[in-house]
Parts: C-alpha cells; structure tokens; sequence
C-alpha cells in the first residue's frame, strides 16, 4: 500500500511507465509486416451511400496510391519517401514510417463501384461507392 506521502512518487512513476508502455505499442505497430513493406493505420466508416476509408499517409499524395478491392478487402499499397529537398537533411529524429507500404482493409458486406482517391485534412481517403 502506497502512503500519502509518497502520492507523487509514485504517481510519477506511473506515469513515465505508461509513456514508455505507449511508446512501445507506437514502435511494434510501425514494424514492418515484411521484408519490405509496412501498414498504415486506418479508420473505416460506413454511410448509406458509401465506406469511407481513412489511410494515415501524411505527405504521400492521392495518385502515388493505388487502392483496389481484391474479394472483400480492400488493398492500399504505395511508397512513402522524404521529400527530395529534404533527403540531405539532418534526421534528428524519424518516427514517421518511409518506404513501401501495403495494408488489406476488410470491407462490410457488400457490392461497391467506383473507387475515389483523395487528400483531406493529412490523411489518404478513399471512397467506396455502395451499388444497389
């Protein structure tokens, strides 16, 4: 049992574990998958007309994309690169995932159509049109 006295101690303590706890997790979702390929993390949402798919893809624009359903997922793959003006920069610190990346969205049940490609808001998004 924690005395009162020793309250802010321990709540200190506590609280540099779960930042390191954090800072772990954020380190193995980011570990490559493969060899050569990583996995951005999604949202999905659904409206009555379409599913929204949210990539977190900072800096890679919508054309160098390619999304594709393959059954009933749908396959987001591309490359995520420094800028060419900043490729001979000081890194003192790279968190943000560089290289090829692939990641297999399972979909709600259903028939989709067109697929659209864009940016908003820092992050990839790609609707699926809902067919009847």
């Amino acid at each position: 049992m924690k005395r009162r006295d020793d309250l802010p101690d321990w709540m200190w303590s506590d609280a540099l574990a779960a930042l390191d706890r954090v800072e772990r997790l954020h380190r193995q979702l980011f570990q490559p998958r493969h060899a050569s390929t990583w996995e951005p993390p999604v949202d999905v949402l659904e409206t009555v007309h379409e599913v929204l798919i949210y990539v977190a893809l900072p800096g890679v624009e919508a054309h160098d994309v390619h999304a594709a359903i393959e059954g009933a997922a749908l396959v987001v793959s591309g490359r995520r690169t420094l800028p060419r003006a900043l490729r001979t920069a000081a890194i003192h610190r790279l968190e943000l995932p560089q290289g090829r990346f692939e990641r297999h969205v399972a979909l709600p049940p259903g028939r989709y159509g067109a697929v659209d490609v864009s940016n908003e808001q820092g992050c990839l998004v790609i609707r699926l049109h809902k067919m009847p």
